[in-house]
C-alpha cells in the first residue's frame, strides 16, 4: 500500500497533494489578480470620462445633457444602429444558409469572397462610394457600413449552422411545414444566440465609427464628438456626448453577455449527427450567384475601382505621390498593428482564461469591462490615453508603444473572445490529467492548453492586427510626430479633396488588410476549424 501511495504522489507520500494544492490555489489567485489588472486597463476610456465629467462645471453638463441637439443626435445614432444591424443580419443568416445548407457550386469559394469586405477600411469603401455614387447622409453611411459588416454576421451563423440539430427542420417538413417557417420553428432558435452575437458586434462598430460618417456628412454621435473636441473645442460637450454614447455601448455589452450565456447552455446538449443533406438549389442557383456577385462587386469591387480610377486618370500623373513614402507608412501600419495585437493578447490571455476556466460574477465584470474600448469612439479612447500617459507615463506620450496600447485597449474584445472560445474547446479533463501527474499549473498551460488553443488564439491575433491596420481616430491622436500610417496618409489626402494623391494609400491597405483576412477564412475554407473559433 506503502509504495502505491508512493507512485500515486510523484514518490514523496501524501505532502505532495497539500503541495499542489497549494499551487493550483496560487496560481488561481495570479490568473485572477492578472485579470482584473487588465480589465481595469481596458476601463481606462471610460474612466477618464467619468473624471471630465465629475470635473466640469455641473451646470454646463446639465446644459449640454438637455440640449435639444442631443435628442437629435440621439435617434441620428440609434436609427443608423438599428438599420445597419437589422440589414445585417438578415443579409448574414441568408448568406450562411446558403454556404452550409445548399448544393450552391463553389461554396468555398463563395467563403471567401463574402468574408473579404472585412478587408475593407469602411472609411476607404464610404471614399470609393462617394468618388462614382451621389450617395451621401443616411442611406450613404447605411449601405458602407452594412456592407463591410455583414461577415461578422455571416461567420458565427455559419459555425452555429454547422453544430445544429437540422432533425427538428426535417420533421417539421415532414408535418407540412414550408422550408422558411421550418426553419423559423427548429433551425433559426438554436442560431439565433450566435446570430444576434455577431450583430451585436455589428452594432458596436457603427456606434463608434467616425471616418464613415464623416465623409458621409451624417450627423451621429462620433461626428458631433469629433466636433466638439476640435472646430468648437467643447470638451465638456465632447465628454458628455461620449458619456451617453458609452451608455449606449454598455447596454449592447450586458446582452451580448446575456445572449452568449444562451448559446453556452445549447452547446452542451450537441450531439454527434448525420451529415446534411444539402438543398437542391435547381433553376434557382443562377439568381442565388448573381446575388452574391452583387454583393461582392457593392462591398468590394465599387470601392477598388473608384480608387483604381483614380490612379489611372490624367489628375494622378500630376499628382506626386512618392514610392518610398508609401513603403514607409506601409512598414509602419504593420508593425505598430502587429505590436498592437501583441499587446491586445497579452491583456486577454488571464481575462479569456478566468471567464473560460473560472464561471462567477467577478469573470462576468472583467470580461465585460474589456468590451468598453469597442463601444468608445476611437477619439475618445485617443484623447483618454493622452490623459494618461501625460499624468502617468510621460515617457510614453507620442510613442508607438503608446499607440499600440491604444490597439490593444480598443480591440481587445476580438482577442478575449477568441481566447475565451478557443480555451472553451480544451477538455477540462486533460488539464486535470496533467495536474495529477504533478504538472505546475505553467506546465499544464504551456504542454496542454497553450497547444490545443494558440490556432484560435492566433486567428484573435490577426483579427486584432487586421483591424488595428484599419484604425485612424485614435492614430491620428496618438502617433509620433512625423510618423504617418496608409490610414493617416490617406485621411489627410482626402481632407483637402486631393482623391488623386490618396487612391494609392488606399489601395495598399486593401492590398495589405486582405493578407490576414485570407489567412482568417483558410482554415474555414479547408473546413479544419469553424468560423466562430476564427473570429
Amino acid at each position: 500500500m506503502t509504495s502505491v501511495r508512493t507512485l500515486m504522489t510523484g514518490g514523496k507520500g501524501f505532502s505532495f497533494v497539500p503541495r499542489r494544492r497549494a499551487r493550483l490555489r496560487l496560481g488561481r489567485a495570479f490568473l485572477i489578480a492578472s485579470s482584473i489588472v487588465a480589465a481595469a486597463v481596458a476601463a481606462i476610456p471610460l474612466a477618464y470620462l467619468v473624471v471630465r465629467v465629475v470635473g466640469s462645471d455641473p451646470n454646463l453638463v446639465t446644459a449640454a445633457l438637455l440640449r435639444g441637439r442631443m435628442v437629435e443626435l440621439a435617434v441620428n445614432t440609434v436609427g443608423l444602429v438599428i438599420a445597419v444591424s437589422i440589414t445585417a443580419l438578415v443579409v448574414g443568416v441568408a448568406i450562411a444558409w446558403l454556404l452550409t445548407r445548399t448544393d450552391l457550386a463553389g461554396r468555398k469559394v463563395w467563403l471567401v469572397i463574402t468574408a473579404l469586405p472585412l478587408a475593407v477600411p469602411s472609411y476607404v469603401a464610404a471614399f470609393g462610394w462617394i468618388a462614382v455614387t451621389p450617395l451621401r447622409g443616411f442611406w450613404g453611411a447605411f449601405v458602407v457600413l452594412t456592407l463591410c459588416n455583414v461577415p461578422f454576421v455571416t461567420l458565427p451563423t455559419i459555425a452555429a449552422l454547422r453544430l445544429s440539430n437540422h432533425a427538428n427542420e426535417d420533421v417539421a417538413r415532414t408535418l407540412g411545414r414550408s422550408r422558411l417557417r421550418a426553419f423559423l420553428e427548429a433551425t433559426w432558435p438554436q442560431i439565433r444566440p450566435a446570430a444576434l452575437a455577431g450583430v451585436l458586434l455589428v452594432a458596436l462598430y457603427v456606434l463608434a465609427e467616425f471616418g464613415t460618417v464623416a465623409l458621409m456628412r451624417y450627423q451621429a454621435f462620433t461626428w458631433a464628438i469629433h466636433t466638439a473636441y476640435g472646430s468648437q473645442f467643447n470638451p465638456t460637450l465632447a465628454a458628455v456626448m461620449a458619456t451617453v454614447l458609452a451608455a449606449m455601448g454598455i447596454a449592447l455589452v450586458v446582452a451580448e453577455r446575456r445572449m452568449r450565456g444562451a448559446q453556452a447552455r445549447l452547446g452542451t446538449t450537441v450531439v454527434a449527427r448525420a451529415p446534411v443533406t444539402p438543398v437542391p438549389l435547381g433553376r434557382h442557383a443562377w439568381w442565388v450567384h448573381g446575388a452574391l456577385g452583387l454583393l461582392a462587386m457593392l462591398g468590394l469591387a465599387v470601392p477598388v475601382g473608384a480608387l483604381a480610377r483614380y490612379i489611372g486618370s490624367t489628375t494622378a500623373a500630376s499628382t506626386s505621390v512618392r514610392p518610398g513614402a508609401l513603403v514607409t507608412d506601409m512598414i509602419s501600419t504593420v508593425s505598430i498593428a502587429g505590436a498592437g495585437a501583441l499587446f491586445a493578447l497579452a491583456l486577454a490571455l488571464p481575462i479569456g482564461l478566468v471567464a473560460a476556466r473560472i464561471r462567477n460574477r467577478l469573470s462576468g465584470v472583467t470580461e465585460s469591462a474589456s468590451y468598453l474600448g469597442l463601444a468608445l469612439p476611437g477619439i475618445v479612447v485617443g484623447l483618454s490615453l493622452v490623459f494618461f500617459s501625460l499624468k502617468v507615463v510621460p515617457a510614453l506620450y507620442q510613442s508607438i508603444w503608446m499607440l499600440a496600447f491604444a490597439y490593444g485597449v480598443l480591440f481587445l474584445p476580438k482577442a478575449v473572445g477568441a481566447v475565451r472560445a478557443s480555451i472553451e474547446q480544451v477538455e477540462p479533463g486533460l488539464e486535470d490529467v496533467a495536474r495529477t501527474l504533478g504538472s505546475s499549473p505553467q506546465r499544464v498551460w504551456s504542454r496542454v492548453t497553450a497547444r490545443i488553443a494558440w490556432p484560435g488564439i492566433g486567428a484573435g491575433v490577426l483579427l486584432v492586427a487586421l483591424t488595428a491596420m484599419k484604425e485612424l481616430p485614435a492614430t491620428l491622436l496618438l502617433r509620433p510626430t512625423g510618423t504617418d500610417t496608409l490610414a493617416t496618409s490617406l485621411w489627410r489626402y482626402t481632407e483637402s479633396s486631393a482623391y488623386a494623391a490618396a487612391a494609392p494609400y488606399a489601395l495598399m491597405l486593401i492590398a495589405v488588410a486582405i493578407v490576414p483576412a485570407l489567412l482568417l477564412t483558410r482554415e474555414v475554407v479547408a473546413g479544419k476549424r469553424s468560423p466562430e473559433e476564427a473570429l
